[in-house]
């Protein structure tokens, strides 16, 4: 498999029923503990959990702490929070995750930053 076939997807099926799955776990758990979350409170949350990224990634490129391990488990928790935020603030305004990232995924795919250092596109 080429690179290019894995930013297309190659020839491995993407389980999206899954993914699914867990888009609806999510928005029942978020509206049985969160029923009068707004939408606004998830973006802040978003930024809140994107702090906590920047600091794990900073910390660990600074050596502080010596705790690489501490580090990459920081920032994967946070990444993992970051989506769930991000699934119930797509929620919360109609918008299916799964159709933003896969049009969104159509557009970006085409963009050749190497022959198109400009815009990605046509310069």
């Amino acid at each position: 498999m080429t690179l290019q076939d894995e930013f297309e997807g190659g020839d491995q099926p993407v389980d999206l029923m899954s993914f699914r799955d867990i888009e609806r776990a999510v928005t029942a758990w978020a509206e049985h503990n969160f029923p009068h979350a707004s939408a606004d409170q998830q973006l802040l949350g978003v930024v809140e959990e994107l702090g906590e990224l920047a600091h794990a990634v900073l910390k660990s490129q600074q050596g502080i702490r010596g705790y690489s391990e501490e580090d990459t488990a920081e920032a994967q928790d946070a990444v993992g929070d970051l989506l769930i935020f991000l699934i119930n603030f797509c929620n919360l305004n109609g918008w299916g995750v799964l159709n933003i990232l896969r049009d969104t995924w159509a557009e970006v795919r085409e963009r050749d930053w190497i022959k198109f250092p400009q815009n990605g596109v046509d310069k």
